[in-house]
């Protein structure tokens, strides 16, 4: 038994925001068909290099990509720019319980698939819309996207080198974190619809917003200038209100020491061998640190300098200072923390054998999650379900297939 093995959604999403907190639901058990354009499918099938290659051909099949956030679903293919698709769409969103769809304001409206028109047919349905703005706002009609958005959200403000250094300016952050981050609101939103509508007994509409989410995930920098009234800036690897929080040179390399308050502080510098500076009045608290950072990081890297990353690890790990090292994506998949939590999952594939993927962190004790359902091929479920959800037969799909339908 999975928690929400008995929820049907319908997953008109692609890209990430919107396949990724439908892949959380499916993660919980849910039933999530994703309904693709025939001959097309989800643009990310595509976003490649790297691509899985067919065994026997040679040829490129899906990207990483697509990978990355569509396991444990059905595929299906439908043309729901066609009356006889936007029927199918509709009599599957009759059976559904959730929709997740990622169009642009109103794009699914002139086909009739939006909220109000199947809430009439189902008053149950949760609907799902994820863009880039929202549905109002003088933004509401514009694409988004996740670079834009962490520029735009004011992530790109804070990361980064600072100014004064080589190399200083803005960057975006090496994982689009405001479509993940949409993904696990929205999953959020609707798991909360879904308790909602047992005491209700109705569904309702979600509107999620990428820009909203960034702003809300800036947290206690989005605080910071609330209540100073003065923006934050670029630190580098530094912490704005935390010192030492940072990556540290040693002798071949850096090493990240994160030190979460004063006893902590206390036990690296004493380690070091700058005792004198555990009770030096410039460092005694954490606002004195961070007030006085010029002159004590540089006395700290004094001594990391004299180590190896090895030798700085072990010797802060010995006396319970949070540190650690800057992995690549090999490193942390070779890590024996990473591997002892089972963080890859190699799922069985129809023409690959097995893939790839991750492991959620969602870990429950009396209904885990099950890791046999890979992505799914394009189309790959769509025979299956138009026949054993909505009594389509073989003559039926064939003549829907000649035109281009499904």
């Amino acid at each position: 038994m999975q928690a929400l093995d008995d929820i049907m959604v319908l997953d008109l999403s692609r890209v990430l925001a919107g396949p990724w907190s439908t892949q959380i639901l499916a993660d919980l058990g849910a039933k999530v068909i994703k309904v693709e354009k025939p001959g097309e499918g989800d643009d990310t099938r595509g976003w490649g290099p790297p691509f899985l290659t067919d065994p026997e051909t040679g040829e490129a099949g899906d990207a990483a990509y697509y990978l990355a956030a569509n396991r444990g679903k059905q595929s299906i293919t439908v043309d729901i720019s066609t009356p006889e698709g936007q029927e199918i769409i509709r009599k599957l969103a009759a059976k559904a319980d959730v929709l997740v769809e990622n169009y642009k304001l109103g794009g699914l409206k002139k086909y009739g698939l939006d909220y109000d028109s199947l809430h009439e047919t189902n008053p149950r349905l949760i609907y799902c819309s994820i863009t880039g703005f929202g549905q109002t706002g003088p933004y509401a009609p514009r694409a988004g996207y996740d670079f834009l958005i962490q520029a735009m959200g004011g992530l790109m403000s804070v990361t980064g080198e600072r100014d004064d250094l080589p190399g200083g300016g803005p960057q975006k952050s090496g994982v689009a974190v405001a479509d993940v981050g949409a993904g696990l609101y929205a999953a959020i939103a609707i798991l909360g619809a879904l308790n909602q509508r047992h005491r209700s007994n109705k569904g309702q509409y979600i509107d999620i917003a990428l820009l909203d989410v960034q702003v809300f995930n800036m947290a206690n920098q989005s605080l910071s200038y609330l209540v100073s009234g003065t923006p934050p800036v670029r630190m580098g690897n530094g912490h704005a209100v935390v010192v030492p929080y940072q990556g540290f040179p040693t002798a071949d390399g850096t090493v990240i020491i994160a030190t979460g308050n004063t006893n902590q502080y206390r036990k690296l510098v004493t380690a070091l061998g700058l005792e004198e500076l555990a009770e030096d009045p410039r460092f005694l608290t954490n606002p004195d640190r961070v007030n006085n950072r010029k002159i004590l990081i540089p006395l700290i890297e004094v001594e990391t300098r004299k180590m190896s990353s090895n030798q700085l690890y072990e010797l802060l790990e010995s006396v319970s200072v949070p540190c650690g090292p800057i992995n690549n994506m090999e490193d942390v998949f070779n890590d024996p923390q990473v591997i002892a939590r089972g963080l890859r999952k190699d799922l069985p594939h129809p023409t690959q054998g097995t893939v790839p993927g991750m492991a959620t962190p969602l870990r429950l004790s009396d209904s885990p999650v099950n890791y046999d359902k890979a992505p799914p091929l394009l189309g790959a479920d769509t025979d299956d379900i138009l026949e054993n959800m909505l009594n389509l037969n073989e003559a039926d799909r064939e003549a829907l297939r000649s035109r281009g339908i499904i």
